[in-house]
């Protein structure tokens, strides 16, 4: 299997895949105002938000985590973790019609404040407002347990 993809057969190895990434992402980033975009590319139904809870989980996340496909944004608080609290953000923008309309929901703020970890679902529908420096990954639907996720840029993390 080439080093940029794996094999996931089931939501709950989906999700300790997530896991594994943050504890990674942790190691690795242990400045002040540590921010992480993670971009998450996949149809409907390819295990994008099973990822995104994943990732509330190892970060310490207490409440459900559902996709906010109609509220376009949901956030939640961290508990500690490396002596620093996170909030995380999760944006679904497969309603939005154009890159601008998030900019109106404090767009701005999030990107630039302290550790945040900003997951969007559909990031394509706001290419043109995304920062280079973000951890794009695609989610392939198989079959109803398995899922192949890859990872469009270069990614060097022991997995």
């Amino acid at each position: 299997m080439p080093k940029n993809q794996i094999t996931t057969k089931s939501s709950e190895e989906t999700k300790e895949f997530a896991k594994i990434l943050v504890s990674e992402w942790l190691k690795i980033n242990k400045t002040k105002n540590s921010n992480w975009l993670v971009c998450l590319y996949g149809d409907l139904g390819a295990g994008k938000t099973t990822f995104v809870r994943g990732l509330a989980e190892k970060f310490g996340v207490k409440q459900a985590v559902n996709s906010p496909t109609f509220l376009i944004i949901k956030k939640y608080n961290s508990s500690k973790k490396e002596n620093r609290k996170y909030t995380l953000y999760h944006f679904d923008c497969y309603r939005i019609s154009k890159s601008e309309d998030i900019l109106d929901l404090g767009w701005e703020d999030i990107i630039n404040g302290e550790n945040n970890i900003i997951v969007i679902e559909w990031p394509e529908k706001i290419e043109k407002i995304l920062p280079k420096k973000k951890l794009n990954i695609k989610f392939e639907f198989v079959n109803e347990d398995t899922r192949k996720i890859k990872f469009k840029n270069n990614i060097y993390l022991k997995l």
